[in-house]
């Protein structure tokens, strides 16, 4: 079952259940998902978690950072529960092993089918490695691309958002694509698309009445009049006028090197970037452990962090949790804003 009306058949049960996967054992997702559920009970006092793991990794890991597994999750009342599933072989702290690649999978498919069936609200992923996954024999791009084909979504947009600036929100029309093959990519039905999916999910789970996007171009200069390039006015402008025709406040294309400035920023709910690198370097810069990477347009939600695996910071405890903190906070909001408030 992959459609909406699956997602909200409980629409109005409570409290709210968030299903949190804990990515690459070798990494540092076990240890931070410890640190943030160790307040749950302060910092989300209505939601109930599942937390998905290998069960002795997660008791280890999180007696690595001095966080009492055992009473976060024993007994019955306990708002914090684990989903077992089993490593192939002993994690690492720090040493990647293509026999858990398929672990990994595993627990992003017991997310995502718990979420289609109705029985978690959202789901938070910790960071994987992408690496480790295709080394396993199975094609992997990224958390977002296999959300898109887990779930049947044509199409889906990455959105970065942070609190730095008013808060910054970064979509990209692109997204894991080697940069020559990003103006291929570019399609006038596609922008429109992509700018539906970021208004109606900006009104439905960020409660914002009018979303206003500005948009990038993908040249220096915004083409400078078509000298630098042709992009912008024989796609990124047409798909503009078209959005329009929809009720989409999307403005632009303007250059990417001056629009990211707070006299432009205040008048945006989101900025639509050409292509990875175009607009995630100043989100990163300007929020950086406090980012939530969201993918918009799914039948679900799915909230992550703004980083990865830290394979040097793995088993130190020295990661800090910020990002895995604050993508709960904003899958637990859009949660409740999916419900009516």
């Amino acid at each position: 079952m992959t459609s909406e009306s699956a997602v909200m058949t409980n629409a109005n049960r409570t409290p709210l259940h968030i299903a949190l996967t804990t990515g690459e054992p070798a990494g540092v997702g076990p240890e931070l998902a410890a640190v943030a559920l160790a307040g749950a009970a302060a910092h989300w006092p209505d939601v109930q978690f599942s937390v998905l793991g290998d069960a002795a990794l997660l008791e280890a890991r999180a007696r690595a950072v001095g966080v009492d597994w055992a009473a976060l999750v024993g007994g019955t009342a306990a708002r914090v529960r684990v989903e077992r599933l089993s490593l192939a072989v002993p994690a690492v702290a720090g040493q990647l092993d293509a026999a858990n690649g398929r672990y990994v999978l595993g627990l992003l498919d017991a997310a995502i089918d718990g979420a289609l069936a109705g029985r978690f609200d959202a789901i938070v992923t910790a960071p994987l490695q992408k690496s480790t996954i295709n080394d396993a024999g199975v094609p992997f791009t990224g958390h977002t691309e296999y959300l898109a084909e887990r779930t049947g979504t044509l199409r889906v947009v990455m959105m970065l958002a942070g609190t730095g600036v008013r808060p910054l929100r970064v979509a990209l029309a692109t997204t894991h694509l080697p940069l020559r093959d990003v103006p291929d990519a570019l399609t006038i039905d596609g922008l429109v698309e992509t700018l539906a999916i970021i208004d109606r999910d900006l009104r439905r789970d960020f409660g914002l009445p009018v979303p206003r996007i500005l948009v990038t171009g993908l040249n220096p200069h915004a083409g400078e009049n078509g000298y630098l390039g042709r992009e912008e006015i024989d796609v990124i402008s047409p798909a503009l006028a078209l959005a329009a025709q929809r009720g989409i406040d999307a403005r632009g294309p303007y250059p990417a090197d001056t629009l990211f400035q707070p006299r432009y920023l205040e008048q945006a709910d989101c900025v639509l970037a050409m292509f990875h690198d175009q607009g995630l370097p100043v989100l990163k810069y300007a929020t950086f452990g406090e980012g939530v990477n969201v993918t918009l347009g799914l039948p679900i939600i799915r909230t992550s962090v703004d980083h990865g695996t830290a394979l040097d910071l793995a088993g130190t405890g020295r990661a800090d949790a910020g990002s895995l903190i604050a993508a709960i906070d904003t899958a637990v909001a859009m949660a409740r804003h999916r419900r009516g408030g």
